[in-house]
């Protein structure tokens, strides 16, 4: 059976992704960063879709727990064939206006994260027939907007970097995709005033992450963009 990490996975479209292949069969590691929320998801993938999972408390500004998280994870699984790099972290603002450390901050979780987690992972990808990188940008990362600031930095440079992992597994069996999600019914919205239906949920997302893993091995979805029935919000 396949095997599959994602970070992030905890809440949101990460979550919704994880159960989408749980139902699947696939083995599943995941992080997020409280410990309670990890070891509830863990009990619940295992005892509702009796599939392994492993669960990882990880603070994904840290390079180091980002990269023994890569380590620690394939110990687990036993090998690897999809990677989800999902986890992000939305705080508004504007270039001038930020306070200083939120372009560190943003730049570390959503765009670094991926990076040094893809480095440790690449490798054993290498190895699978059905290897896929799925990369959550954003609608951020293709049309800037006022008080995005960092986050939409961070979200162009993470459409940029799958860009370039595309061009850099031309000739593997690894393929790439850019998730590319517009507003979706998940905590960063939290306090909006906006009806839940204006909003896509996170499970309409997890299914068109599923239905680019099911194309024809002789072709891959490079980009998914994926917005509200009545457009962005």
């Amino acid at each position: 059976m396949y095997k599959v990490l994602i970070s992030g996975a905890t809440r949101g479209i990460g979550r919704a992704i994880a159960i989408e292949f749980a139902k699947r069969g696939c083995s599943i590691a995941f992080c997020a960063r409280n410990e309670e929320a990890v070891n509830a998801f863990e009990l619940l993938l295992r005892r509702d879709f009796h599939i392994e999972a492993f669960g990882f408390a990880v603070d994904l500004s840290s390079k180091t727990e980002v990269q023994q998280f890569g380590v620690l994870a394939l110990q687990r699984l036993g090998g690897l064939d999809i990677l989800v790099n999902n986890a992000g972290v939305f705080l508004p603002g504007t270039i001038g206006m930020e306070e200083d450390g939120v372009f560190e901050q943003l730049m570390a979780v959503n765009l670094a994260a991926p990076y040094h987690l893809s480095r440790v992972l690449l490798p054993e990808l290498k190895k699978s027939k059905r290897a896929h990188v799925f990369n959550v940008c954003s609608t951020a990362s293709i049309m800037a907007y006022t008080n995005g600031g960092s986050y939409c930095i961070s979200k162009f440079g993470l459409l940029g970097m799958s860009k370039v992992l595309r061009a850099e597994t031309l000739g593997t069996s690894i393929r790439v995709t850019a998730v590319i999600p517009g507003a979706t019914l998940t905590d960063s919205w939290s306090g909006s005033d906006l009806p839940a239906e204006r909003f896509m949920k996170a499970e309409a997302v997890a299914t068109a992450v599923a239905s680019c893993w099911d194309v024809n091995e002789s072709a891959v979805v490079e980009e998914l963009l994926i917005r509200p029935l009545q457009g962005d919000i």
